[in-house]
């Protein structure tokens, strides 16, 4: 007999998180299955991207929830969406962040197509936030990304990049938990993932250099490394092994002239493959009142015809800033910040929320000031 239960079916990571969003589905009594992706073709990486590992753990899960596991291969659609964007931004000597480009064209978008194509109305993930609809009628619904509730672990940076059909066909549910109640509900239950560590970085690259991974792709260009008066200081290996406000791996010590303060990167030339540094971690060429945005993405409809206060985050682990949003022109736009910010980096994320609810965001393209 068929089932009349909502179908969801839930990516499965091989992860704490994931497994527990199945869990936490079939008790709410849902007809859950779960499904593997395989976004990489390991070929002689496979020491270093484990997802035979992971596939292990997320059927030894499956088998003990008693829900059937899928499994399918998006390699092809990572290679050509995402690792190519990866590549390419590397290539311009900017910073990309893979991960929001992989949910929005591979977790939200092939996995969401496939798991339809499977009969599921919607899917689930073990992403650390939440979803709110706000109902104005049919036609005025509006689903919202809401941070999670564990400060620490929200997510919702990774997922500024997705639309309202992607969000409102997708359901969060550890977003509601911290995460040491997640690994003890996972205990409680016997899922042999409760005490798996999380996983971090990049599949394809994992445990190895990223340098080595990346001059598997992009011929390095070594070039000078100069201080801002022009002062050569010693050789780089390529810009693009460099971010800005890197400390580390730059090679360089104190001058004759200048202090010991250790010396900080702060601008990537690349008409001239020159490295520019600064020393002292606070020095206020790392810092900027303004930055250029462009694919400027709202999640939801936003009055920005206003002087609005909005708070955003450059980078991942950000504080929020608060901050103002000028000069939008289609999908570009002028961020100017109430403070100036550190190290802002050209390819990296400004995601842009009011209080609780991410709104969207953009990809950085430069950083500067205006005159005080």
């Amino acid at each position: 007999m068929k089932s009349s239960r909502e179908k969801i079916i839930v990516g499965m990571s091989g992860g704490v998180d994931s497994s527990v969003s199945a869990l936490l589905l079939i008790e709410q009594g849902y007809e859950v299955e779960g499904l593997f992706m395989k976004n990489w073709e390991e070929d002689d990486t496979q020491e270093y991207c484990s997802s035979s590992v992971d596939l292990a753990d997320a059927q030894q899960v499956c088998n003990k929830l008693d829900i059937p596991l899928h499994t399918v291969n998006f390699s092809s659609e990572y290679w050509d969406n995402v690792f190519e964007f990866f590549l390419q931004e590397y290539r311009l000597g900017r910073t990309p962040n893979p991960d929001i480009i992989c949910n929005k064209e591979i977790k939200f978008k092939a996995f969401l197509d496939h798991a339809q194509t499977l009969g599921a109305t919607k899917i689930a993930t073990g992403h650390y936030v939440r979803s709110r609809t706000l109902y104005g009628g049919s036609q005025n619904s509006q689903t919202q990304l809401l941070r999670g509730l564990d400060r620490n672990k929200d997510q919702s940076y990774f997922l500024y990049a997705l639309n309202q059909s992607q969000i409102s066909h997708a359901l969060f549910p550890v977003g509601e938990l911290d995460k040491p109640d997640v690994r003890a509900l996972a205990q409680k239950h016997g899922l042999t993932t409760y005490n798996k560590k999380d996983s971090t970085g990049i599949c394809f690259i994992g445990e190895r250099k990223f340098k080595d991974f990346l001059q598997r792709f992009i011929p390095a260009q070594p070039g000078t490394i100069e201080s801002l008066d022009g002062e050569p200081l010693g050789k780089h290996s390529g810009l693009m092994y460099y971010t800005i406000g890197q400390r580390q791996g730059l090679g360089i010590g104190g001058t004759e002239q200048g202090s010991d303060e250790p010396w900080y990167v702060v601008e990537k030339r690349m008409d001239t493959n020159k490295l520019m540094v600064t020393q002292g971690k606070d020095h206020s060429s790392l810092y900027h009142s303004h930055c250029r945005i462009s694919g400027l993405h709202w999640i939801n409809s936003v009055n920005t015809s206003k002087a609005t206060i909005f708070q955003a985050k450059t980078r991942y682990r950000q504080s929020d800033q608060h901050c103002q949003i000028v000069n939008i022109d289609n999908d570009t736009a002028i961020v100017e910040f109430e403070n100036r910010q550190r190290a802002i980096t050209p390819g990296q994320a400004l995601v842009i929320y009011q209080e609780e609810v991410c709104l969207g965001g953009a990809t950085i393209e430069a950083a500067f000031n205006q005159p005080d």
